[in-house]
């Protein structure tokens, strides 16, 4: 009779066999943490116990020649994956389902030919791609759609002829500033798109060590780069070269030998002082603003674009929530200015006849109004002033005293009567008049005399004490 364990323990054992196995780490790898390494392990095939809470897992320097659909589909912490110096030779479709958090792709330095569209669909979160030292030769245009998080792709030391500058743009890659496609075979490329990409993307653009053809379109665009101090031209300088006529013998420095671009009418234009103008303007919060689109472009068939600080596109014929106007000649008016507005304004002026660029940068500043307040230093000084204003009124517009005025004529002095002397020292005033008397009197015994002082107009008495007794 053949023993069954009870249901009860055949599921807590299978429980426990599948803990177990979700929780162990690979033999031939190294865990640490949130990390897998299984690198230099000679792996032609993914682990197959890959624990859920892996964040790096580094297979890097193995022999893996294929991955399947989903395979990191039971990762939902992965942010970073080493495929580096592997022998895959296509990405295929799914690869990389359910594997949205992850950050950083390395498949450097393996045999990939052929970058498909959508091969990388779902990474809308990737910041890096490693893609050099690979066999690439052509890069589909999709290729880079829906990665909308990029921020650095690196497509050097491989076979690339063509790339689909066209599918790089502001609202589908806003954060790229690095693309590096350099040290491959492109030869003649569609300018005009380059000229369209974003400014960040233009400043992170290498392409030395090519094969391009030297052309007038080339060199405006080298020469822009060059104006504006680009590091992938100034640190890449002998590095940046093209072949007069497309002979491989006879190639030049672009930046070092402009004779040879000295009968470019595009040359000639984009060599005016103004063809980029970087320009700062500061103003006061409420101010009106108006930004003109002066660039090396002139002609009737000019088409204007600004883009805001907040990647808004406005044109002419645009109509946009914000406050701000496009006029028909580019100028860019702000009616009231925010401090919101405070920012890089770009002017995009396209010449329709001959398919040629121009840019003009501006960088606006909006600073608060600053409240009035109160100067204990200013009013100080405005009272010293008022004072001395005072002094000086009364120093020489006080009318004169004595040098200046006649003197006056005198006063005729009338006849004594003692009677009215008497009266003033008289022990009874009822009934009596108090007359003050301003001539000068003197008794003739020397008694009592009374003077007039004549500087002070008042009534002077002496009293001889003689006369008294």
């Amino acid at each position: 009779m053949t023993s069954h364990f009870p249901p009860v323990t055949t599921v807590v054992l299978l429980c426990l066999l599948l803990h177990s196995t979700d929780g162990t780490c690979p033999s031939i790898c190294l865990c640490t943490s949130d990390t897998l390494s299984c690198g230099s392990q000679g792996l032609t095939r993914l682990p197959l116990l890959l624990h859920h809470t892996t964040a790096t897992l580094d297979l890097s320097y193995n022999r893996l020649g294929w991955i399947g659909p989903g395979s990191f589909s039971s990762l939902p912490r992965l942010d970073t994956l080493r495929l580096a110096n592997n022998q895959l030779s296509t990405i295929g479709h799914g690869v990389f389902h359910n594997a949205s958090s992850l950050r950083h792709l390395d498949l450097s330095s393996n045999r990939l030919q052929v970058m498909e569209q959508h091969c990388l669909q779902g990474l809308w979160r990737l910041e890096e791609l490693l893609l050099y030292n690979n066999r690439i030769a052509h890069v589909e245009g999709g290729m880079l759609s829906g990665l909308s998080s990029l921020r650095k792709v690196y497509f050097s030391l491989n076979q690339i002829t063509e790339f689909p500058f066209f599918s790089i743009q502001d609202h589908s890659h806003p954060f790229l500033t690095m693309l590096d496609l350099s040290s491959n075979r492109l030869t003649t490329l569609p300018w005009e798109d380059v000229k369209a990409l974003p400014g960040s993307v233009q400043k992170g653009l290498y392409l030395h060590n090519n094969s391009l053809v030297c052309e007038c379109s080339m060199y405006s665009v080298f020469w822009h780069w060059e104006q504006r101090g680009f590091d992938s031209v100034r640190e890449f300088t002998e590095e940046n070269t093209c072949l007069i006529y497309g002979e491989p013998r006879s190639s030049v420095q672009i930046l070092q030998h402009s004779r040879y671009f000295q009968n470019c009418t595009v040359g000639k234009v984009v060599s005016l002082p103004v063809a980029v103008l970087i320009s700062n303007l500061i103003v006061y919060e409420g101010e009106r603003v108006q930004l003109d689109c002066q660039t090396s472009l002139r002609g009737k068939e000019l088409s204007y674009m600004w883009v805001s600080p907040n990647q808004e596109h406005l044109t002419w014929t645009s109509f946009n929530d914000t406050l701000m106007n496009v006029f028909p000649n580019g100028t860019l008016e702000i009616p009231a200015a925010r401090v919101n507005d405070t920012g890089v304004y770009v002017c995009m002026t396209r010449d329709n006849k001959h398919m040629l660029n121009a840019t003009r940068e501006v960088n606006v500043t909006v600073v608060s109004a600053m409240p009035y307040s109160f100067s204990t230093g200013y009013t100080t000084l405005l009272g010293c002033v008022v004072s001395l204003v005072v002094i000086l009124m009364y120093l020489y517009l006080t009318p004169c005293r004595c040098g200046c005025c006649k003197q006056p004529q005198a006063i005729p002095i009338p006849a004594y009567n003692p009677g009215t002397l008497a009266s003033i020292f008289s022990p009874t005033l009822s009934n009596k008049h108090v007359v003050f008397i301003e001539p000068m009197l003197e008794d003739q015994n020397g008694g009592l005399r009374v003077a007039l002082a004549t500087e002070r107009s008042t009534l002077q008495w002496e009293w001889d004490t003689s006369g008294l007794t």
